[in-house]
């Protein structure tokens, strides 16, 4: 796990300094004659003098970068990894050890409501009439609403 952790810090500072390198060198043609076409003398993969320090320190930083992803990718396969399916399949498969459900809930059909209603209004039609039952109102039936008398104003 040590070895992990100190490849991975070897990577990041030698990802940083591979961006500053590779930030801090010149382009082709980035003289004075290359804004007039003065850079189209040259080979086609530069020229061959020899290479500059910023050139060499590209090539062991992209070296030793590759070097420590091939490394860092090694280490973490080493790790048994399961797939979501996987372990989906290893809990379904152990018996479960829940309480029993419920008994479904029986819905009545609409022949046994009607009989209920049936035998709920013969038990009330059977039952006397006790005194100690609060009395029912009598429902009024509808009567039309008095009418407004036009009375008017006399006249001046």
């Amino acid at each position: 796990m040590i070895l992990y952790y100190a490849i991975a810090t070897l990577h990041v500072i030698v990802c940083v300094i591979l961006v500053l390198v590779v930030l801090l060198q010149s382009g082709k043609g980035a003289d004075l004659a290359g804004a007039f076409g003065g850079g189209a003398t040259q080979t086609a993969f530069g020229s061959r003098g020899p290479a500059s320090f910023l050139s060499k320190m590209t090539t062991i930083a992209a070296v030793v970068f590759m070097i420590t992803s091939i490394a860092l990718s090694m280490i973490s396969t080493k790790k048994v990894s399961k797939s979501v399916l996987e372990t989906i399949r290893q809990q379904s498969s152990q018996p479960v050890k829940n309480k029993p459900a419920a008994p479904p809930i029986a819905v009545p059909s609409r022949d046994q409501i009607l009989r209920q209603q049936e035998a709920a209004e013969s038990a009330k039609q059977k039952q006397p009439a006790t005194p100690s039952a609060p009395a029912q109102a009598p429902t009024p039936e509808k009567q039309p609403a008095p009418k407004p008398t036009d009375t008017k104003a006399p006249a001046k």
